[in-house]
């Protein structure tokens, strides 16, 4: 049980992060949204994918690969960067996913190679595949931070802005870390907490959707090459990531730089490069793409014969 209300110009989230415990699985609020945010990301992803010219059945079968392999790299990830608190309990590695503990960079890393790998080996439509994949994983990470927003897992920064969030719940890890962390200019009185910046479920869940909106209603109506809107959300995303971390205090760094913002220098340069290689070698084209990008099929893409789940991919 709990509350969201707002008190003396913050925001107070009273909820326990924990929905419910079934043996050693917890379910969290993070847990459920981020179940969710699959779901809904990859539907959007194979609405896509059928516009487009690639059959259901196929967007499926890449959704099934790449969405297990982005769970493992979230996890894996996640478990590299705070290797100190699992090398004594490496169970937890496996059972403790559901409680939280996984970097949205890992899921993206993992999932994108895992379902890329998966495409070139059937040599399926790779370019416009990752167009279609972008939308729905940025939908997908958006709804996730929901459950951020929740559970207060991100050590965020204190604010006195009138959005600023206080969580009062004791097992919030943000309420946990206030608590530990007193000013001593400014101690805690009973039952209140610091309020902070809402970085990861506030401002990066609603630069999330603001991407998508980019996404589906800019590039999707602009680009003309396959592959450069999956650039795109690559590049938007890790721009924003990047300036996020400045307001995080939970980060790990590496050389004084957190690690997060590495990550993201790297991901923008994997893009531009990505959108050269993909200009030159994108991949089968469906007539379907071909007839909605460019108005027209170029004369060796044969014209789409029973429908888009029935039309086969051809390479420019």
């Amino acid at each position: 049980m709990g509350a969201i209300s707002t008190l003396f110009l913050a925001i107070t989230i009273d909820i326990n992060p924990v929905m419910a415990k079934f043996g050693p699985f917890t379910l969290t609020w993070h847990g459920l949204f981020t179940a969710v945010g699959i779901l809904a990301g990859v539907t959007l992803s194979v609405w896509l994918a059928k516009r487009d010219g690639i059959p259901v059945e196929v967007a499926q079968e890449i959704a099934l690969v790449g969405v297990p392999c982005a769970i493992v790299g979230a996890r894996l990830f996640y478990v590299i960067e705070h290797w100190d608190r699992f090398q004594h309990d490496l169970p937890s590695i496996v059972f403790g996913i559901t409680e939280g503990g996984i970097t949205l960079y890992g899921g993206l890393l993992g999932g994108v190679l895992g379902g890329l790998i998966y495409a070139i080996w059937h040599k399926w439509p790779i370019g416009i595949g990752l167009d279609a994949a972008a939308p729905g994983m940025i939908l997908g990470q958006g709804i996730g931070r929901i459950g951020d927003l929740i559970n207060g897992e991100h050590i965020a920064k204190r604010t006195d802005l009138p959005w600023g969030v206080k969580y009062l719940h004791p097992d919030s890890p943000q309420y946990q870390y206030n608590l530990l962390h007193q000013d001593p200019n400014n101690p805690l009185r009973p039952l209140d907490t610091y309020a902070v910046h809402p970085v990861a479920g506030g401002y990066e869940l609603l630069g999330d959707f603001i991407i998508l909106g980019i996404l589906l209603f800019v590039c999707y109506r602009v680009i003309k090459v396959p592959g450069w809107v999956f650039c795109s959300y690559v590049a938007m995303y890790g721009i924003m990531r990047f300036f996020l971390s400045y307001f995080r205090i939970d980060e790990q760094t590496f050389a004084g730089i957190p690690v997060p913002q590495l990550t993201a220098a790297i991901t923008l340069g994997i893009a531009v490069i990505a959108a050269g290689i993909l200009y030159k070698k994108p991949g089968p084209i469906t007539p379907e793409y071909a007839l909605r990008v460019w108005g027209r099929l170029p004369d060796d893409i044969a014209p789409p014969q029973g429908g888009a789940a029935e039309a086969e991919p051809s390479r420019a």
